[in-house]
């Protein structure tokens, strides 16, 4: 992203193909706290059938200058296979799920479930004053949703954080190999 050049920050969405072994974890927050950088958001799990390797995705803003350094300190651990910058590198797909409480009667009760209807949430868990909302999709529709529950009674949040992947067959996965990359 050429137009990043002068300075300004730009947010990032990272993925890091990883050994799945004890440490590998701390070692890449290690990175962040260590200089200074936020994590904004970030998941991991393994990604293969025998747990060899796992993916993190994460999101963090800075420069231009600061997402190169970030991916080249993650590129120099021992343990990182791949490091992807999907925002950078071309269109991906980036998705989150929430878990939203909402606690109240009657006409808010009524208008909650209407906004949730809305925005396809689910209901996971109901009781005569309760719901909990389950609700999937880009980090803006899950923050437009919450907002939105704030004034009918939102007591409490669970977020997973950001999974992504490139869109078409672009990959940083040893799962597909594309003969053309």
């Amino acid at each position: 992203m050429s137009g990043h050049q002068d300075g300004s920050t730009r947010t990032a969405t990272i993925s890091v193909l990883v050994d799945n072994e004890a440490g590998i974890l701390a070692r890449v927050i290690g990175l962040f706290t260590g200089r200074g950088y936020n994590i904004d958001s970030l998941t991991v799990a393994p990604v293969e059938a025998n747990d060899a390797l796992s993916r993190i995705n994460l999101v963090t803003s800075g420069t231009a200058m600061v997402i190169t350094q970030i991916k080249a300190q993650l590129n120099r651990l021992v343990q990182v296979h791949r490091v992807s910058d999907l925002t950078e590198e071309g269109p991906h797909v980036a998705r989150e799920m929430a878990l939203v409480k909402v606690v109240g009667t009657g006409e808010k009760r009524v208008e909650a479930l209407r906004i949730a209807e809305t925005f396809r949430a689910r209901v996971v868990d109901t009781t005569t004053g309760s719901f909990v909302f389950e609700i999937t999709g880009a980090s803006e529709k899950l923050d437009a949703f919450i907002d939105l529950m704030g004034d009918l009674g939102l007591a409490e949040v669970s977020r997973t954080g950001i999974a992504a992947l490139a869109r078409g067959a672009r990959t940083i996965s040893t799962l597909h190999s594309d003969p053309h990359s």
